[in-house]
């Protein structure tokens, strides 16, 4: 994934100047940034403190570690759980 060159607080900062009053396409302008990236930014920072957001980082970095945890260990639980306990209602003959 893409590195940001603006960390969380300096996103928070440009979504205060809009809610002060500054429109989204001169924010954009002034930042360089497009159109996309600042109501993208809205959608995920939007009336959030810096605080929240350094949470937030904490809660995904620690997801994404217990996810390749699950993925490291899944081999070892089978690919999928049917093959482990075969269906009793099967329709074939048997």
């Amino acid at each position: 994934m893409k590195r940001s060159r603006f960390s969380e607080e300096q996103i928070i900062g440009i979504l205060k100047e809009h809610q002060a009053g500054l429109g989204a396409k001169e924010l954009c302008r002034k930042h360089g940034i497009s159109d996309a990236t600042f109501y993208k930014w809205r959608s995920k920072y939007g009336g959030m403190e810096v605080s929240d957001a350094r949470r937030l980082k904490a809660l995904e970095a620690e997801n994404a570690k217990l996810k390749s945890w699950r993925d490291r260990k899944r081999p070892q639980w089978g690919v999928f759980p049917e093959q482990r306990w075969p269906s009793r209602c099967s329709t074939s003959p048997r």
